[in-house]
């Protein structure tokens, strides 16, 4: 069965045009174009079912995500959102986005399945307090892959989070992968979040992931409010998606991770 059928079937009119749209690393895109003149997302991969809860999780919050309109087996159709992309004039309704996804807070650090960015693992299951969390399930996994130098400085790190990053912080919604390209905007506005790797943890990990790419200017960052301290804990955050980076693509990101880490003095 072909996407274009299997698409029509679940969303109950034919399918008239399919285009593929590029950048998508866990799973293959496409837009479809509806004879009932809808236009809608189309995405297959092994993980479109995580993905459906989480979008579903965040739109729980009231911010703005694509509407899942099916899933089903390993083929997941969403809302099409129009934008001009990503964050531009609307870094202040971001910062209001962000505020209303973080209030809603989990039990937990972590969320109920494990996740994956391409071929890498993203280990989710809980752990007794976040230093703990962002060690062992955000740190350490990619030590094996890495040079004995390299890997003795991220040990080292490791160790010392106790010590830099909060024990207990509130276990808030994140988006997981809040980089500008996931930001869709209209205008001046927050047109939606999309592709998130959720889970619950400390807020200013998306505000650190906001920075590797993107330069929000101050007054975003005032107006998360966030904890004293914020700036010398974000290169401890920025360093598992720059490791992702190594991971995936290699070259020129290790000087990232290195940056980070003599950020923090390891």
């Amino acid at each position: 069965m072909t996407i274009a059928d299997a698409a029509a079937r679940l969303a109950g009119s034919p399918v008239r045009g399919v285009r593929v749209v590029h950048g998508g690393d866990l799973s293959a895109v496409w837009r479809l174009d509806l004879a009932d003149g809808a236009r809608l997302i189309a995405k297959q991969g092994a993980l479109v079912a995580t993905e459906a809860s989480m979008m579903k999780a965040m739109a729980a919050t009231g911010v703005p995500v694509p509407a899942v309109i099916a899933c089903e087996g390993d083929l997941l159709l969403m809302e099409w959102i129009d934008s001009n992309g990503g964050p531009g004039l609307e870094w202040d309704e971001l910062a209001q986005v962000l505020a209303c996804l973080h209030g809603a807070q989990g039990g937990s650090y972590g969320w109920a399945e494990d996740y994956a960015f391409g071929e890498v693992t993203i280990a989710n299951a809980p752990a007794d307090d976040w230093p703990t969390f962002w060690a062992e399930r955000r740190l350490l996994p990619f030590i094996a892959d890495l040079p004995a130098g390299l890997r003795a400085r991220i040990e080292e790190l490791a160790r010392a989070l106790p010590d830099l990053l909060p024990r207990r912080p509130c276990a808030s919604l994140l988006h997981g992968d809040l980089w500008g390209g996931n930001v869709l905007s209209s205008g001046t506005r927050v047109a939606a979040l999309i592709d998130p790797a959720c889970y619950h943890g400390d807020r200013e990990v998306d505000a650190a992931m906001l920075t590797l790419f993107d330069h929000p200017p101050p007054r975003f960052f005032d107006a998360l409010d966030l904890d004293a301290g914020w700036r010398e804990r974000q290169p401890a955050y920025r360093l598992w998606p720059l490791l992702v980076h190594l991971r995936l693509f290699g070259g020129h990101y290790r000087r990232g991770v290195e940056a980070c880490l003599s950020e923090l003095g390891h």
